[in-house]
């Protein structure tokens, strides 16, 4: 009897709920820390962040039109599901980033954790950043917190797994829709992830996963006019200032890359960065000084 040959794992873009070959057919090698060939991973184009803006879009309202206790179930069944499949992310992992197996085991362990926390503040956010403002008239003055809409975000580049849980949870935790640009030179993870989402009660199109050159993803994300914000914590200095004017063009917000410990506990910086505040006036029913009312 023959040996069995192994089944080679084929990774693919994850747009719209659907797994998608990059449009222009091309990939590109994924190797360890050692140079040893890993797989091939898409090597998406700007049809392809396109697409991926055009469904991330679609799926907004209903996103973000949800409970945010909904929001915090759904994160959390994403952290359910990571638990399970915890074996196949240690393994990729260790090789994209040349941990050994204990050290990739408290990077998987530690991503997990994060999804948990975040899943945890979707409604607390709320009372934390909004409230009702005191104001010198007969008025109610409210602020509550929205999401942005859709919010592109360049993983960092050296923490393929941890580090991308830390940027892409608080977004959609918060009700905004998200086009990931994974860690051009370690993308698998990220491309397992997607598989994670699709199982995960994840809306399609919530998240949507892209693998490839970080700049030629991130130049047209930048300057698209339906993507209302940016991380660039994967973007080097020179990318990032060329990032910042091009989202200049229709006011994105944009979260300039700064050092990150992603192994330390996160603080709410991320989840507020891609809220706006919408603030509402309301009489209070007292017509004068007098203290009369209706």
């Amino acid at each position: 009897m023959s040996d069995r040959l192994s089944v080679f794992k084929t990774y693919k873009l994850y747009v719209g709920g659907k797994f998608p070959r990059s449009e222009s057919g091309r990939v590109y090698d994924v190797t360890d820390s050692k140079g040893n060939w890993l797989a091939n991973a898409p090597q998406s184009s700007r049809k392809d962040a396109r697409d991926a803006v055009v469904a991330a879009r679609k799926a907004f309202g209903g996103w973000s039109g949800a409970t945010a206790y909904n929001r915090g179930q759904v994160l959390y069944r994403v952290a359910e599901m990571l638990e399970g499949r915890k074996e196949q992310f240690v393994r990729e992992v260790a090789e994209a980033e040349g941990l050994s197996k204990a050290k990739a085991a408290a990077v998987v362990d530690a991503a997990i954790d994060r999804w948990v926390w975040y899943a945890g503040w979707t409604d607390k956010i709320a009372q934390v950043v909004g409230g009702a403002n005191p104001v010198a008239g007969p008025y109610f003055n409210l602020s509550s917190p929205e999401p942005t809409g859709v919010v592109a975000v360049l993983a960092p580049q050296d923490s393929s797994f941890l580090g991308l849980v830390s940027v892409l949870a608080p977004v959609i935790a918060t009700g905004n829709t998200a086009v990931v640009v994974a860690s051009a030179k370690a993308p698998l993870p990220a491309l397992s992830l997607g598989e994670v989402l699709a199982t995960s009660d994840v809306p399609g199109g919530v998240v949507n996963i892209l693998s490839g050159a970080t700049a030629e993803l991130g130049t047209p994300l930048a300057a698209h006019q339906d993507v209302n914000a940016i991380d660039l914590a994967g973007a080097d200095a020179e990318l990032a200032k060329e990032l910042e004017i091009a989202a200049a063009d229709n006011l994105k917000r944009v979260l300039r890359p700064q050092p990150v410990d992603y192994t330390a506990t996160p603080g709410t910086d991320r989840l507020t960065a891609f809220l706006e505040t919408k603030t509402v006036w309301h009489p209070t029913g007292a017509l004068g000084a007098s203290g009369s009312s209706y």
